[in-house]
């Protein structure tokens, strides 16, 4: 039997099995889209938090800058490390031209 004659055997309503595989496909589709789109929301939120996460530790180094270099701090330390001290008014120079 020729293949022709074979499928005239199966009275096979065409327009019917042509919708019935768009909706299959457009069905898979749609799962595969939404797939995408829950492992593109997982890794947004893992980006939230590593952000999250940065902010809070440029906000401590901030604040540890800001301790570190306090005038006060720092005078504290040329005192101690340095021996150095604020010069009185007879021991400042001033240079004419």
């Amino acid at each position: 039997m020729k293949l022709k004659q074979y499928l005239e055997q199966f009275d096979i309503n065409w327009p019917l099995l042509l919708l019935a595989l768009l909706v299959i496909i457009s069905a898979v589709s749609v799962i595969y889209a939404k797939h995408l789109n829950r492992n593109e929301f997982i890794q947004l939120q893992q980006l939230e938090k590593q952000r999250d996460l940065l902010n809070e530790e440029w906000g401590r180094l901030l604040l540890e800058e800001s301790t570190w270099g306090s005038p006060s701090r720092v005078e504290q330390q040329v005192r101690s490390r340095l021996d150095m001290i604020v010069p009185k008014a007879d021991m400042t120079v001033v240079i004419k031209r």
